[in-house]
């Protein structure tokens, strides 16, 4: 883990961190590998099927498996090591290219099987990402995340501006299958760097989470965080309709703008020169607009770009069409990524950023589709125009769901709660666990008292409790009783592990509301022994 002292905030400083720097690179090198793939399959289709579904169908291929595998990976990736998980998924992505490579170089490579090779690809990337997005922490100190998590999106760039031009170039030079060996030589650098990789992993004091518990404690803690929910709803919001120029790009520049796989390229390289562009000008727009005003900006622009797509057909006019598009992405998308990231703590971050990837995975397949569908039967110019208006609307709808609130959360964690007193020797495998605090509250601050506690239960359901509440006494009017319930003991100690600095403000907020001598009463009450 990087030394604290090394903590600079500045918009490189990640890269001065050893692992942190190789493995950027490598996955830089990567992801060109992947654009060159999606180059070459989207192409490839273009010439054997000539049909705008068949083709929009190679994005819905390698963006299906995330919707169905997103949550499945980020459990994963917070319960295992993630070290050799993505060991693992990059020896299965290396196998598959290996496969597409082969077959599209004996030119046995049909519609059919190529699909089915980019959702088996696109299977492994689905299990890599959410381990891939949560790692960034342990490789950079907390006051560089947001510096990280922005190079990342700019190192996506970057391959998604270089990665299209040389898939181009050597599709339309040397044929698919040598940008599919490329692509599968990629896997093999991040598998070396991944095994040079020395990650320290700190000892438990618990035992593992199990996957479904795993799997139902991130879902838990999505459902009663506002700040990550305001990001799923803003990313649905957008990547439905903006998916839809990446889908029919293809299309338009076989039929309408009359290129061939160089064009494309090109006009998908413009779209990664703007992204990299705007990643260089995110900090001073962000600082300008703040990242709400920013996001409803870009996406109205990103509108203004798919409605270009549709009726402009000159290669010049549509060059800075794609440059704005790019620009519009990476505000996008990086002002989402970082909100996903900053408005969770450690424990539970991959799984919600899987959460994050599976709407963003959603969207662009269930866009790409859509999309397809509609320009099958409408025409692309319509199909275009349909998904520009629609994301005008759903910009305009769903603006009350701010996002950036995240970044000034206290997530880490603040160890305050003491460890619970236990006689009975058998309580690791007792349960249900209820805890039960008691508080003396004057009539004047029980609305004060309720406002907080009812904040406080939100955060009790993220960490774990099944089933929350707050009751007064009969007798005893001003005597409160909050209690919440846990499935065993063990997910209790994890939730004293769990609770951060947010939840501890709460409490000193309850605290001055308590007239008690001492600090309110909590008790523990286990289930019968097994």
């Amino acid at each position: 883990m990087p030394h604290p002292a090394s903590a600079q905030a500045g918009p490189w400083s990640p890269l001065r961190q050893p692992v942190f720097r190789a493995l950027w690179l490598a996955i830089l090198l990567g992801n060109v590998g992947t654009w060159m793939h999606d180059v070459a399959a989207a192409w490839l289709m273009a010439e054997r099927t000539a049909s705008p579904l068949w083709v929009s169908a190679v994005q819905a291929a390698t963006t299906l498996p995330v919707v169905l595998l997103a949550l499945v990976a980020g459990t994963l990736a917070d319960i295992v090591d993630r070290r050799r998980y993505l060991l693992l998924a990059q020896c299965w992505m290396f196998a598959v290219a290996t496969v597409l490579a082969l077959l599209a170089g004996g030119d046995r490579l049909q519609p059919a099987s190529l699909l089915a090779l980019t959702f088996a690809l696109g299977c492994g990337a689905a299990m890599a990402m959410p381990a891939q997005a949560a790692v960034v922490s342990e490789l950079v100190p907390r006051p560089m995340l947001a510096p990280a998590v922005a190079l990342n999106s700019l190192g996506m760039n970057i391959a998604r501006s270089l990665g299209p031009a040389l898939g181009g170039v050597v599709v339309a030079r040397w044929g698919a299958a040598w940008a599919f060996a490329v692509n599968a030589a990629t896997f093999l650098v991040v598998a070396v760097v991944l095994l040079r990789w020395r990650r320290q992993v700190p000892a438990a004091d618990l035992p593992p989470e199990h996957f479904l518990g795993g799997l139902r404690a991130g879902l838990r803690y999505a459902a009663h965080a506002p700040a990550l929910r305001a990001v799923l709803v803003r990313a649905a919001a957008f990547f439905v309709f903006a998916g839809a120029l990446p889908a029919l790009l293809p299309v338009v520049v076989r039929s309408g703008a009359g290129g061939g796989a160089g064009t494309f390229g090109l006009l998908l390289g413009c779209v990664g020169v703007g992204a990299i562009a705007g990643a260089l000008l995110l900090p001073a727009l962000r600082a300008r607009l703040g990242t709400e005003a920013l996001v409803r900006a870009a996406s109205l622009l990103c509108a203004a770009t798919l409605l270009g797509l549709a009726w402009i057909r000159e290669l010049a006019a549509l060059a800075p069409v794609m440059l704005a598009n790019g620009l519009a992405w990476i505000c996008v998308l990086s002002s989402l990524q970082v909100g996903a990231q900053t408005s969770v703590p450690a424990w539970v971050r991959a799984r919600a950023l899987s959460l994050y990837i599976l709407v963003f995975a959603s969207g662009m397949a269930g866009g790409s589709l859509l999309w397809g569908a509609v320009a099958q039967q409408g025409g692309t110019p319509l199909a275009l125009s349909l998904a520009a208006a629609c994301l005008v609307l759903a910009t305009l709808a769903v603006a009350r769901f701010r996002i950036g609130g995240g970044e000034q959360l206290d997530l880490a964690p603040s160890a305050h709660w003491p460890q619970p007193v236990v006689a009975a020797p058998d309580a690791a495998g007792r349960g249900p666990v209820l805890v039960t605090v008691e508080y003396l509250i004057d009539a004047s601050d029980r609305d004060a008292f309720e406002e907080c506690v009812q904040l406080l239960g939100r955060s009790r359901r993220r960490d774990g409790a099944m089933q929350w509440g707050v009751m007064e006494d009969a007798a005893r009017p001003g005597v409160h009783l909050e209690y919440f319930f846990l499935a065993s003991w063990h997910d209790h100690l994890r939730q004293h592990a769990h609770v951060t600095g947010e939840e501890r403000a709460l409490q000193d907020r309850l605290h001055r509301l308590h007239r008690g001598e001492a600090l309110p009463q909590v008790r523990h009450f286990l289930g019968p022994a097994p």
